[in-house]
């Protein structure tokens, strides 16, 4: 195949996996994984696990460990060191430990391809002591669990885990020399990263932010840009020339931006890249994938399946109990991080280059940890039902937990519960309190609810988004729900609660914008209050002011737009800085002057029927510059400026459709 070919294969391959993958509600990465198998030359036989391809896939781990880099904060460290450095330290060394002895045991009684030498077993063992960050993280964020006891651990954890990639990073290709010169190649690439690291971090902060702010004054995005290409790819090749790996490089580079003002604008730029090559990282390693030995030795995938599984469950389950946690919160964080992740399959993948795991063993142990990635979003969303099953004490603490609500809105009629106890519940539950009205706030940061209850706030610890927190905050008798956090998914499933056990109370949701509003209203939301729009209301509320309009006027205009439902501020013109993900799909204003030879000039608004391509026109300026309120039978003039409200691909067919000829 042509370069081309092979690179349209690639791309087809990797928009059908992830376009699956999120149909069924799993992470793209394994969309990725289940391409490579596909077009691999175990199966279609499309491609071939090309050097080229592996060393283009590689920079997807050179960018992910830039990125974790950059999410490298001392600060956030010192808050979370008794997670980082008690269990999750405990969790890495512990969960390599045992396999490294279990696979040295269980070596004595296989046959020789079965057979593992301790260097073989010390790189399988970091393999197996990793979890996955961006599936775990991910469905937490969902779950709203990030400010969970067991969220908290399990974030500790995966931050540990990240920083122990690291060492490994150094150590693994090290392993791999022939045993008369191994401990001295171990020590001269310890030493080498050692010198190489402190150089850098002891001088390097400083110099890194200002060459920054050098290449930031130029104000030149493609120069900014190219800079950070630069920065990445030139100390991981100085880190590859030092007889390290390129990854270390890029992970030092990522912690000498973050100590800088630029740190958010490079993560944005990086991502693109970090996501692409990531990803093709991935379809590299499932094209490693035979799944004819699949099937031939699918009890040995089946036992290496499981018995990591269920080592690194009971581990850490074990470990965060012994360190203070309930029993129930324990065998949470044991099932979140109980399966394989990313990082398993770099540290693999360097394994497999350093001749340290043979294709007979790679092969099911790379299923292996597929299967066990796929079973973790089940997993995750049945963990209240398995650790109800097994801890007898999680009915009763959460039986305490129910009380404690219960206890809080007992007296309470005609309350407001707040979902949420953030600065926005905060000042909605003292503004109800001047005004006489009780309200019950539900919080999951038990440092924010003690503080708060402390101090005589009606606020008690549960999760808004399940049943039994609601009906204990007295949802059937309250007078209205406010949801105060930004989480369309969270409000989704209060919405959805609220409609079904007490469709008399009337829900208030709070959004960033009004990307989600047609979407909240359809679940039953009384009202949606998009933060944006307020903030322009009350822009436009001062601006008026300042130049002299009559306060009680522009009272009433502010009324006005919010009594029309936003409907008139819900567009915007779209500027250079309005790039986002969901801002590139956002309703918005664009103008559109009609010269005198075109269809619509000389008909009346209504029968243009814009509205059949999903767009309103909101405003008629003259060519005389006066303006014109539009309706169905405004008749449309030469030179006329419509500013139409609607979605990017609605309004290109709108302009389309105004600007054709007679």
């Amino acid at each position: 195949m042509s370069s081309l070919a092979l690179t349209l294969l690639y791309l087809l391959a990797a928009v059908v996996g992830v376009v699956a993958c999120r149909s069924l509600k799993l992470p793209p990465m394994l969309g990725y994984l289940a391409a490579g198998v596909l077009i691999g030359p175990h199966a279609l036989a499309l491609a071939q696990n090309s050097e080229g391809v592996r060393h283009l896939g590689e920079f997807g781990v050179v960018f992910l460990m830039f990125v974790i880099g950059l999410e490298f904060s001392l600060p956030k460290l010192r808050a979370m060191r008794r997670h980082v450095f008690g269990l999750g330290l405990a969790q890495v060394a512990l969960t390599m430990a045992v396999a490294i002895g279990g696979m040295l045991l269980f070596a004595l009684w296989v046959p020789a391809p079965w057979r593992v030498g301790w260097q073989t077993a010390v790189a399988l063992a970091g393999a197996l002591a990793m979890s996955s960050t961006a599936i775990v993280v991910k469905l937490m964020a969902e779950r709203l669990e990030l400010e969970t006891e067991h969220g908290k651990r399990v974030m500790g954890i995966l931050l540990f885990q990240d920083l122990a990639v690291v060492p490994l990073l150094v150590l693994i290709p090290a392993l791999g020399s022939s045993p008369e010169r191994l401990l001295i190649e171990v020590g001269i690439a310890m030493a080498k990263a050692t010198v190489l690291v402190t150089l850098l971090l002891v001088g390097g902060q400083r110099v890194m932010r200002w060459w920054l702010t050098i290449v930031a004054r130029r104000r030149s995005e493609e120069l900014f840009m190219l800079n950070l290409l630069l920065i990445t790819l030139g100390l991981a090749w100085i880190t590859e020339s030092a007889g390290l790996s390129l990854a270390l490089g890029a992970f030092v580079a990522g912690m000498l931006v973050s100590e800088t003002e630029f740190k958010h604008q490079v993560e944005s730029d990086i991502r693109p890249f970090h996501d692409v090559l990531l990803g093709l990282f991935f379809i590299t390693i499932g094209m490693m994938l035979d799944w004819h030995i699949l099937l031939d030795r699918w009890g040995v995938v089946l036992a290496l399946l499981l018995v990591p599984l269920a080592l690194k469950l009971a581990l850490i389950t074990l470990l965060a109990r012994w360190l203070g946690a309930s029993a129930g919160v324990s065998l949470r964080t044991g099932l979140y991080l109980a399966q394989a992740g990313e990082f398993g399959f770099v540290l693999l993948s360097l394994a497999q280059d350093r001749n340290l795991v043979s294709p007979e063993l790679l092969n099911p142990v790379l299923a292996s940890m597929v299967l066990s990635m796929l079973t973790a979003p089940f997993l995750i969303q049945h963990s209240n039902r398995i650790v109800m099953k097994l801890v007898s004490s999680e009915w009763l603490q959460q039986s305490l937990q129910m009380t404690s609500i219960a206890r809080k809105s007992i007296n309470a009629n005609k309350h407001v519960i707040i979902c949420g106890y953030g600065r926005c519940g905060q000042n909605l539950a003292r503004m109800l309190e001047r005004e006489g009205i009780a309200s019950v706030a539900l919080d999951l940061d038990p440092d924010r609810v003690r503080q708060a209850a402390a101090a005589g706030d009606a606020v008690a610890f549960g999760d808004a988004t399940r049943l039994q927190a609601l009906m204990a905050a007295g949802l059937a008798r309250a007078s209205a729900v406010v949801i105060t956090y930004l989480d369309v998914n969270g409000a989704l499933r209060i919405l959805e609660h609220a409609r079904t056990h007490a469709p008399q109370v009337p829900v208030v949701v709070r959004t960033q914008d009004d990307h989600d509003l047609e979407r909240l209203q359809q679940a039953g939301a009384t009202e949606v209050v998009p933060e944006a729009i307020e903030g322009s209301l009350m822009l436009a509320s001062h601006a008026l002011a300042l130049v002299g309009v009559p306060m009680r006027r522009v009272i009433r205009v502010v009324q006005d737009q919010r009594d029309a439902r936003y409907d008139l501020l819900r567009g915007y013109f779209h500027g250079a800085d309005d790039d986002g993900a969901h801002e590139r799909d956002t309703e918005r204003l664009a103008p559109c002057t009609l010269p005198d030879d075109v269809a619509a000039v000389g008909r009346l608004l209504g029968a243009v029927a814009l509205e059949t391509v999903g767009v309103r026109v909101v405003g008629i300026r003259r060519a005389d510059g006066h303006t014109v309120v539009p309706a169905a039978d405004t008749p449309v003039q030469a030179g006329d400026t419509l500013v139409l409200s609607g979605r990017p691909q609605a309004l290109a067919l709108a302009e389309e459709l105004l600007l054709r000829r007679r």
